[in-house]
């Protein structure tokens, strides 16, 4: 018995949805023979392709959880935010990220923010950036007060550096990124699965609105709020 409960704990803890989940259980070779996404999805939600979890049982256990998260995220989240006493008239870059730092860190939007500028080697890089995971993994009080200088890493969702031709691509708790030949590059939150195309020429997706940021401090930055809502 705790030997199940383990185990349907680790698929709630890895899988956003539970549509999520049912996608792990279908095969490339399910795919080639139903021809149907939506039914392989049903024959693993009736069991007979995987499917040892019901959809009752993980919304329930999944919602556990969340409660459980949530308590601890309000319980760790800082008291007083980086960017709080600060000016930044004559940043609108920091002030953007002023301005998004409370709803990001409490998981009410994500955002995505597009820097392309010079690195001190002086090599002209650009990199999509997951604003709420460096929150969490970074000091930005450092950023805030101008100590540091927000640039792209590696280690970013998606980092290029022009001059080495170097590209890179890494995905977070909150994004997967997909590369596809018809629309470019696409970010999927994976809260509530919905895809942001950050092609400047295409809707940015739903939900989700492009602003480009003017300032002197950059070559150029663009910033993709997403407001997240859980998929049901």
């Amino acid at each position: 018995m705790d030997k199940l409960q383990s185990t349907a704990d680790s698929i709630v803890a890895e899988f956003a949805t539970y549509e999520e989940y049912l996608d792990s259980q279908i095969s490339q070779k399910d795919l080639y023979y139903l021809e149907d996404e939506n039914l392989a999805r049903q024959l693993v939600e009736l069991g007979y392709r995987g499917g040892e979890l019901k959809r009752e049982e993980f919304e329930q256990r999944k919602r556990n959880a969340e409660n459980i998260k949530s308590k601890k995220n309000s319980s760790s989240l800082p008291k007083v935010l980086a960017s709080e006493g600060k000016e930044f008239e004559d940043s609108p870059f920091l002030q953007a990220l002023a301005e998004r730092e409370e709803l990001c860190r409490s998981g009410r939007l994500a955002c995505i923010i597009f820097i392309r500028d010079k690195n001190k080697k002086g090599q002209e890089i650009s990199g999509y950036i997951d604003y709420a995971h460096r929150l969490k993994t970074e000091n930005f009080e450092l950023y805030f007060k101008r100590k540091k200088r927000l640039l792209p890493k590696p280690t970013d969702l998606s980092f290029y550096n022009w001059e080495t031709q170097t590209p890179s691509s890494t995905p977070t708790a909150n994004f997967q990124v997909i590369a596809t030949n018809t629309e470019g590059l696409l970010f999927k939150n994976k809260r509530d699965r919905k895809s942001i195309n950050v092609d400047p020429k295409a809707e940015p997706g739903d939900n989700s609105k492009r602003v480009e940021i003017k300032t002197d401090e950059y070559i150029q930055v663009v910033i993709y709020d997403h407001m997240t809502r859980r998929k049901t």
